[in-house]
């Protein structure tokens, strides 16, 4: 994987706004801020984007999600597709299909389906297996998630960012920041001016932001996920969901029946909960199925992996296919922002510098209709004016 863009020398460059961060948060902010007619400036850390961006499932998980970031995912899911077009990375839209192995879990879809409509359709267990092209063992029934896209993280990401620099927009890599002031970003290849800074780093803003992250109580939430081989070479068209997604997307944990979900698996597979197991599947466009994922929060991730959380994972993976073993081809660590007080941070902790982070593993579902949201606030403050260097902080 290459930069996605060339690195600008920022030595008396003055924009509207400069961004820091080129994961999906950072080029949501871009591609709202160019619409709105400014002149953007993407600072990033690293040579190409290499943090949960391009770690995930490339799963745009729509319909699940509730309350603010349903608004978002909704708005999101238009945008992903124009914008997907436009930039020449392939969106699949074959929703998602959440397999019920379980009463309680096919009560859980039910109640969902009630309340959201045509969102959901319930399915039979034949259906879900007509849907999925396998049958999954235990399978009493499922529902489809049609609303839900899906795309490749580590071609989508840089294509992001290339058609971002068609629109003008420029990119600094390799780049990292030091302090902020008003106006002004010090960083390791000199200052840059601008009348506004939006900074989506994600599970660092504790690096730029120590006393922000703290107040909302942001962890990194390290995860295990693995690339093989798809049992029986068989095509998968949707995303594919467990019971255990019952228990972390919003909209279905909030339904009444998903107490019973949780009960049954403290009863039955404990250890499931304890690694914090969502069990999911995408395949890629090469065939290969990606796997996931175990969940761990801390402050500061430690950098030993414990086998036993993939061999979990593909225990559940070999239990779901009906098959005795599956090929690894790639296994890594996810991260992500988590919040324990709520997923959208917003705030300008300096006047005319925003603190933009999705503080979930919803980035990607989210990401483009929580930068539309900050960057109509942005433009409507009094900083947001056209620029003059005369009125910008003198360099040092």
């Amino acid at each position: 994987m290459a930069a996605s863009g060339t690195t600008q020398s920022l030595t008396g460059a003055v924009y509207d706004l400069v961004i820091v961060g080129a994961g999906i948060v950072g080029l949501a902010h871009a591609w709202h801020a160019v619409k709105a007619g400014l002149r953007v400036h993407i600072v990033e850390r690293d040579g190409f984007a290499v943090g949960a961006s391009i770690r995930n499932f490339g799963h745009i998980g729509t319909t699940a999600q509730s309350g603010r970031a349903l608004e978002f995912a909704l708005a999101a899911r238009e945008d992903w597709l124009q914008v997907a077009q436009a930039a020449g990375t392939p969106v699949t839209q074959a929703g998602t299909v959440v397999i019920a192995r379980t009463v309680a879990e096919l009560a859980v879809l039910e109640e969902f389906r009630e309340e959201r409509g045509d969102q959901a359709v319930l399915l039979t267990a034949d259906e879900t297996a007509q849907l999925l092209g396998f049958d999954a063992p235990g399978a009493v029934g499922g529902a489809h998630l049609a609303l839900d896209l899906r795309v490749d993280p580590p071609h989508a990401i840089p294509a992001l960012a290339s058609y971002l620099q068609t629109l003008g927009v420029t990119f600094s890599y390799a780049t990292n920041v030091g302090s902020i002031q008003e106006g002004i970003l010090q960083t390791s290849r000199g200052p840059m001016r601008a009348a506004a800074i939006v900074i989506a780093v994600g599970h660092d803003l504790d690096r730029l932001f120590p006393q922000l992250a703290a107040r909302w109580q942001i962890d990194r939430c390290r995860l295990r996920m693995l690339e093989i081989d798809t049992p029986r070479g068989i095509r998968i068209g949707p995303a594919i969901l467990t019971g255990l997604g019952l228990l972390r997307y919003d909209g279905l944990a909030a339904q009444p029946s998903a107490a019973a979900v949780r009960s049954d698996f403290e009863r039955l597979r404990p250890q499931l909960l304890e690694q914090q197991v969502n069990l999911m599947f995408t395949q890629r466009p090469d065939g290969r199925l990606i796997v996931g994922d175990t969940h761990h929060l801390s402050a500061t991730e430690t950098p030993f992996e414990d086998e036993a959380s993939d061999e979990l994972l593909l225990e559940e993976t070999r239990h779901l296919f009906g098959v005795d073993s599956v090929t690894v081809r790639r296994r890594w660590r996810g991260v992500y922002a988590a919040g324990r007080s709520d997923v959208f941070v917003q705030e300008q902790p300096i006047p005319g510098v925003w603190v933009a982070t999705v503080a979930s593993g919803i980035g990607m579902t989210t990401a483009f209709g929580f930068a539309a949201n900050t960057i109509s606030q942005l433009i409507s403050t009094p900083l947001q004016q056209p620029i003059d260097a005369a009125r910008l902080p003198s360099r040092p």
